[in-house]
């Protein structure tokens, strides 16, 4: 299988409206230009891999099935888009591998999935996304959607790119590819 060129996105204030400890279908929202931005990267010929931190399974505020019942309803929203979800139910405390910024789901995905890291971004709306892509080695981009503008004051280093949205995030990936 030859490997493919992959966007990493981050779920809450990235690719949906940002709602803390998302826990209910009902309150998804996927932002207006997501349909857009996916469009584009998958015609362009990128796997989407949503990887993303759920503490709130790890705080007991909600079960793990309920996440998967709001991943399968963003696969239904976005038509099956998304290659892979990959979650880290831990407290920030945790101290565990998996947890943005450390590698763990990206190296999940690594071994799950075909992908050419050399060709691959992450984009996210928080300064664990740009360091969780520094760290494996991607092109970074930061949406200034969900909690963006306000990490992009202090952001420890610097992604390749800052987006007003994801479709603007896609529209630089696709140049820059």
């Amino acid at each position: 299988m030859n490997p493919q060129k992959t966007v990493f996105l981050d779920r809450d204030g990235t690719l949906i409206e940002e709602v803390d400890f998302l826990s209910r279908v009902e309150e998804l929202r996927l932002f207006p230009f997501t349909r857009d931005a996916v469009r584009l990267l998958k015609a362009d010929g990128f796997q989407l891999v949503v990887i993303t931190n759920q503490s709130g399974i790890g705080r007991g505020l909600f079960a793990a099935e309920a996440m998967h019942a709001i991943h399968r309803q963003i696969q239904l929203e976005l038509n099956g888009a998304v290659d892979a979800f990959y979650f880290c139910p831990h407290l920030p405390e945790g101290g565990c591998y998996c947890r943005k910024p450390s590698l763990g789901m990206i190296e999940a995905a690594g071994r799950d999935l075909s992908i050419d890291m050399s060709r691959s971004w992450f984009v996210g709306d928080k300064d664990l996304d740009v360091e969780i892509g520094l760290n494996a080695g991607l092109r970074t981009v930061l949406v200034e959607t969900g909690y963006g503008r306000e990490h992009a004051k202090t952001l420890k280093r610097r992604p390749d790119q800052i987006a007003a949205n994801l479709l603007e995030a896609a529209r630089y990936i696709i140049e820059g590819s």
